[in-house]
């Protein structure tokens, strides 16, 4: 007998991996790095819960690294199976992955120089190497495509979700255990996207299957109905008559290309001056590239700028910074500016050097245009601390504080009724993953009040019968 067990993305929002264990293989759906609390991120460094050497195959719902971090760990602790995806996040797997590595091994040099580690040396959690190692093992696969054998008696079928570039939802179908068995067929809703954003196309209707696993990021929250496009002219229009910096986290893959796309639709509707505006992360300009090349995912306004002869992606006034020195040299520009950089959640990258001197500046403004993790430096700033620990430094928090919810790539609990509403029938049984406790709860809720179907919230290492 078939089994699912969940191990991430349970009681909280990060580090998805839900394996199954079918009848002649087993195989891993995501294969996620916890992130944020510390005690989440502990977790990373735990010998994996299962062994690695005896999962046959990983699929991949897409790119963010709460879903792929932890592969290169994975690989190193002994997976040599194939890893399976759509091509597009195949793609973008090859720049956050040994992006993320490189993050591993400069923490862990930094500890090592500082003296700021319990034990010397501090080790990176993987290495590029480790990373590339992983690469190696993509198999790819067209979102919308036929079915595709990931292992013995089981069968993968990949579909647009709509929430960032090659995000899938998938359907995985296990053969039959016997003759008097029938096959069973287990959709991953992975991360949904919502319906009518820009650039990539609207989430796909669900197919029919046996069990669903469903994502509750936003299980108890409505988006604000204020349009995401308003807001931010506003937003630019006063950081240009306060002539001072507007500094936009964002993550680099899928967030940072829809600014660009509303900032570019902004000046040519002449609603907004032409400022500077600087995309400090490398990692956005390599994504920034893979949007541009997959049109097969575009939906048809983006398709209509192209006709335009007009880049889509690209304003009037953009640097794309490639490397530190860049990066440094933006924080001697003074007057108005927008600056776009990584992290999302202000919990690393280049996004917190900046931040060391636009917090303290009354005139500035930061703009959160994304969902803010608990014990993230983005959600504390949110909740109002007037001081966050920005790379070692307290920092008084005295700027503008400006948050745009209509930006957020998740569907809200009503668009996962609307797309849940699409299906063909009832699932024997529906899990609620990703989400913190009170949103599955409240999603859960909203499925059995809309739907009467049977519905769990798995915790962290439950495990289920699939009958």
């Amino acid at each position: 007998m078939a089994t699912i067990s969940f191990w991430g993305a349970a009681g909280t929002v990060t580090g998805s991996k839900y394996l199954l264990d079918a009848n002649r293989a087993r195989v891993l759906i995501d294969c996620g790095l916890f992130q944020g609390q510390k005690e989440l991120r502990l977790r990373n460094w735990d010998e994996p819960p299962f062994d690695p050497r005896s999962v046959d195959a990983v699929i991949i719902t897409h790119a963010h690294i709460d879903h792929t971090g932890y592969l290169p760990r994975f690989v190193a602790r002994g997976f040599h199976g194939r890893v399976y995806c759509s091509r597009a996040t195949a793609d973008l797997m090859r720049i956050l992955l040994p992006d993320s590595a490189r993050l591993q091994e400069e923490e862990a040099d930094y500890r090592n120089r500082h003296k700021i580690t319990k034990h010397l040396p501090a080790l990176p959690l993987y290495t590029e190497e480790d990373a590339k190692r992983a690469l190696g093992l993509l198999q790819t696969a067209t979102n919308g495509g036929g079915e595709v054998q990931v292992a013995k008696g089981v069968h993968a079928a990949f579909r647009i979700a709509g929430h960032i570039l090659g995000s899938s939802v998938v359907l995985v179908r296990l053969d039959a255990a016997g003759a008097d068995a029938s096959e069973r067929r287990i959709l991953f809703s992975g991360d949904l996207g919502r319906y009518d954003q820009p650039i990539i196309r609207d989430p796909v209707a669900p197919p029919e299957c046996d069990y669903l696993v469903v994502e509750s990021t936003y299980g108890d929250r409505l988006h604000d109905p204020e349009d995401p496009k308003g807001t931010l002219r506003r937003i630019i229009s006063e950081a240009a008559t306060r002539n001072a910096p507007l500094l936009i986290p964002a993550f680099a893959v899928g967030r940072i290309q829809e600014i660009l796309y509303l900032i570019r639709e902004l000046e040519d509707e002449k609603a907004i001056p032409v400022l500077p505006v600087c995309v400090d992360s490398p990692m956005a300009g390599a994504a920034t590239q893979a949007y541009t090349s997959h049109t097969e995912e575009h939906d048809e306004d983006y398709d209509a700028v192209i006709a335009r002869q007009r880049r889509p992606l690209q304003t009037q006034a953009m640097m794309i910074c490639s490397s530190k020195a860049d990066s440094k040299r933006l924080n001697e520009v003074g007057g108005a500016r927008i600056i776009i950089s990584a992290s999302g959640m202000m919990n690393g990258g280049r996004v917190l050097h900046h931040a060391l001197r636009v917090l303290p500046d009354e005139k500035a403004t930061v703009v959160f245009v994304g969902y803010q993790s608990a014990g993230t430096t983005g959600r504390r700033i949110l909740n109002g601390e007037k001081e966050v620990k920005v790379l070692g430094q307290w920092v008084p928090v005295r700027c503008r504080i400006e948050q745009i919810g209509g930006f957020s790539a998740h569907a809200d609990w009503k668009e996962i009724i609307r797309w849940l509403e699409g299906m063909p029938a009832a699932p024997r049984r529906t899990f609620i993953t990703h989400g913190e406790p009170e949103a599955a709860a409240a999603m859960a809720e909203h499925i059995r009040e809309r739907f009467g179907w049977e519905v769990e919230i798995p915790q962290y290492g439950e495990k289920f019968e699939i009958q």
